[in-house]
């Protein structure tokens, strides 16, 4: 009997070492099998005192048995890995295509080549969206994203609402291939260098959980992934701006980009319109004029509106008494104060924490240098992400007391804090419990919808959370009296309306100024970091690229755009919406004075302005000059000019230049109102990337007709991106031989917009 049963172990093991070697994931032993690691592979969840992981090479997963036609069972999830890294060469394939993709491969490669992937059958608004925002702001050099099979038309359409709903900026590849693993749930699939990869189920996995997992994962050496991992800091902040500060959604150059959340100031007529995927908050007037933003770029920064720093405002109440603007910081999890007379933004929640030795002043001088070295995170950072009490709130409320009532989206958790110490007294879970406490004031905030016109519902978004059944209940901070007037943001038509109370007459909010926004910030960026990734922010189209041979000296350069014939300007090129930086041997000209530039001291300075007294200009003279440029400018009013200056000096430069056109679909006069269809596929092709897919576009496309209003009616932004090489050579002499003549130049530059 022991005989038969060494021959019966001698067998068995021969026939499963091949299963062995090619799984790669059990360790073999030269003088017995070892059971227990293939045991692991169907660990059930209880005896796991982590999560519910399984952990296998290529995905493969097998099971004992004595029939050879079941070792490679699951052959369609064989290649899993290698199906997402053969995606990553193009948008849209035969098996696959990506949604909210960057232009560029490399920005889907981090410092450390390390992957977290969301895998699900179904996207919902669910806890394991607000579990990756969070893994990503505590990692933000690491890979995400979002892996899900195609199903339907209609579930497709659903995803694109989704990624404007929770502002999802990591890229989604969906597949028509089928993936047993991404059938049986939602899980997070984790690898680094497209090898080893770790499953953990979603219901099982929590943020610890994750962030210990990628914590892990990049204290591990390296390797031989020497070719993934190859540390260049100037690139490593450029990756960092475009995974943090740049989703790649085509609507995002919209003027509002999901308009969440409104409130008022009665005693001002001043608006607060919360441009939540945008990062900001515009105060306008009551009759559209924008009078102020509040918010630079994402991130979480106080200081002066111009550089204070949000990550999706939400929610606000406006104070009279004390000119404050209280908001909600969303994804920062924060409560801010905008103090409107001082024009600045401090936290009120949480507080933050003291600077230690200079060491945070130090990090953000690298930081703004683009010189960090690795996306590692010291475990105090790390606490200050996970134990706040505020976990994505949304709406707020203010009770007689001085008490802020803050809920999260989903009505499931409201906090009750102090206004005047910024202090979380109470914390309450489920919807009964926020509709006992503070119940009256949401229905009171919620009593003006019946006098907005029922239709306008039947455009809205699916995405929308009720408190316990209460039919609206998810517009509580969307709607906002001023005077005679419901002001309502509409999330799907990317627009504010306006509707009178008393003839109940709907109309879209105007907005003017917009030069005050000047350039948006995922086009403006600061020289030291402009600096650092040395040719600007990767993805960004050059629309103009020209080559000039020039003598040394001063070069005006003077720029007419011309626009196609089917769009039109909405305002005219400000100054405060065009930035330009000169390399190489030149420099900028902005903001020098320009009779400092003639005039070489106090001496020379008043002999000229004896000249000017002794022979002034015909005053005649002035107006026929000032005649004909009002007719330039109406003769070439079809064209957009500015101008800029640079000095140069003997050698080679480029100037680089972006601006911002605010410009609508042209509007023919008597005309009927034309294919919906027409207009939305024109506006994404001027929005969208060249590479971007078609099936992208059309599911864009189909975002866009959702909405009721006339799609030449809505106002987008033009980026502007133009290259200017200049070649100088060596300056003049005089006659003599040895002294420069000094030149001026002009140059004039057509550039032809698509």
């Amino acid at each position: 009997m022991a005989l038969r049963h060494r021959r019966l172990t001698k067998q068995l093991s021969k026939f499963l070492t091949p299963v062995l070697n090619a799984g790669n994931c059990c360790q073999q032993s030269s003088k017995a099998l070892n059971l227990v690691a293939l045991s692991i592979m169907h660990m059930p969840s209880a005896q796991s005192p982590i999560a519910n992981w399984t952990q296998v090479r290529g995905f493969r997963e097998y099971r004992i048995s004595t029939k050879s036609d079941e070792l490679c069972e699951p052959a369609t999830e064989i290649d899993l890995l290698s199906f997402i890294k053969a995606s990553l060469d193009e948008f849209e394939g035969t098996h696959h295509y990506w949604l909210n993709r960057s232009d560029n491969n490399d920005q889907l490669f981090g410092a450390d080549g390390i992957f977290l992937v969301l895998s699900a059958r179904v996207f919902d608004c669910g806890i394991k969206l607000e579990k990756l925002k969070t893994i990503q702001k505590r990692f933000p050099h690491i890979n995400i994203m979002g892996l899900k099979t195609i199903h339907s038309s209609s579930d497709q359409v659903h995803l694109i609402q989704l990624l404007m709903t929770e502002n999802i900026t990591f890229p989604i590849l969906l597949s028509r291939q089928k993936f047993p693993k991404i059938e049986k749930g939602a899980c997070y699939i984790l690898f680094k260098n497209f090898r080893s990869p770790v499953i953990y189920h979603e219901k099982d996995a929590g943020l610890e959980i994750l962030s210990k997992a990628v914590q892990e994962l990049q204290e591990q050496p390296g390797g031989d992934s020497k070719s993934l991992n190859v540390v260049r800091c100037t690139s490593l902040k450029q990756d960092g701006i475009i995974k943090d500060e740049c989703s790649f959604s085509p609507l995002q150059n919209l003027l509002l980009y999901y308009p969440g959340c409104v409130s008022t100031d009665e005693s001002n007529n001043r608006l607060f319109f919360s441009d939540c995927n945008h990062h900001r908050i515009l105060v306008s007037g009551g009759n559209g004029e924008i009078l102020d933003c509040i918010g630079s770029s994402p991130g979480f920064e106080d200081g002066d509106f111009e550089s204070a720093k949000l990550r999706r405002p939400a929610g606000s109440y406006y104070h009279a008494t004390e000119d404050c603007l209280y908001f909600v910081d969303s994804e920062n999890n924060a409560i801010r104060k905008a103090d409107m007379g001082a024009r600045t933004v401090e936290t009120l929640y949480p507080t933050s924490a003291p600077n230690k030795g200079g060491i945070q002043i130090w990090n953000w001088i690298m930081s703004k240098l683009g010189l960090e070295s690795s996306g590692k995170t010291s475990v105090q950072e790390r606490s200050e992400v996970f134990d706040s009490k505020l976990y994505f709130p949304w709406h707020l409320l203010k009770s007689p007391d001085d008490t802020f009532y803050i809920m999260d989206r989903r009505f499931q958790t409201l906090w009750v804090m102090d206004i005047n110490s910024g202090k979380i007294d109470e914390v309450f879970e489920g919807s009964p419990r926020i509709l006992k406490i503070c119940g009256q004031l949401i229905m009171k905030s919620l009593s003006i919808i019946d006098q907005i016109p029922s239709d306008w519902f039947q455009q809205q978004t699916k995405n929308g959370f009720l408190l316990g059944g209460l039919q609206h209940s998810d517009l509580l901070s969307s709607l906002a009296t001023l005077h005679n007037h419901i002001f309502i943001c509409d999330p799907v038509g990317q627009r504010i309306l306006k509707v009178n109370r008393e003839s109940g007459v709907c109309s879209n909010f105007w907005l003017s100024n917009l030069g005050i926004l000047g350039l948006p910030y995922w086009l403006n960026f600061p020289l030291e970091t402009f600096y650092a990734v040395a040719n600007g922010l990767s993805g960004t189209p050059i629309d103009h690229l020209q080559h000039f041979d020039l003598l040394p000296g001063r070069i005006d350069i003077n720029l007419r755009v011309d626009l196609p014939m089917d769009i039109e300007l909405v305002v005219p090129l400000q100054e405060s919406c065009i930035w330009y930086q000169a390399r190489g041997a030149a420099t900028e000209t902005s903001g020098m004075d320009e009779v400092s530039l003639n005039k070489s001291g106090l001496a020379q300075q008043w002999y000229d302005e004896l000249d000017d007294l002794a022979a002034p200009k015909p005053e005649s003279e002035i107006n026929v000059q000032d005649d004909n440029l009002d007719k330039k400018s109406v003769v070439e009013d079809e064209k957009v000019p500015f101008s800029v200056g640079v000095f140069t000096s003997p050698g080679t430069s480029e100037v680089i230049i972006y601006a911002a056109l605010y410009c609508k679909l042209r509007s023919v006069p008597k005309s009927n109102e034309g294919n919906r269809e027409e207009h939305a596929a024109r506006i994404l092709d001027i929005l969208s990337s060249k590479r971007s897919g078609k099936i992208e576009r059309d599911l864009w496309k189909a975002f866009l007709l959702q909405s009721k209003g006339d799609l030449r009616d809505l106002i987008f932004m033009k980026p502007l991106h133009i290259r200017l090489r200049l070649s100088c050579q060596d300056h003049p002499k005089a006659d003599n031989g040895r002294d420069f003549i000094l030149t001026d130049s002009s140059i004039k530059v057509d550039v032809l917009l698509n």
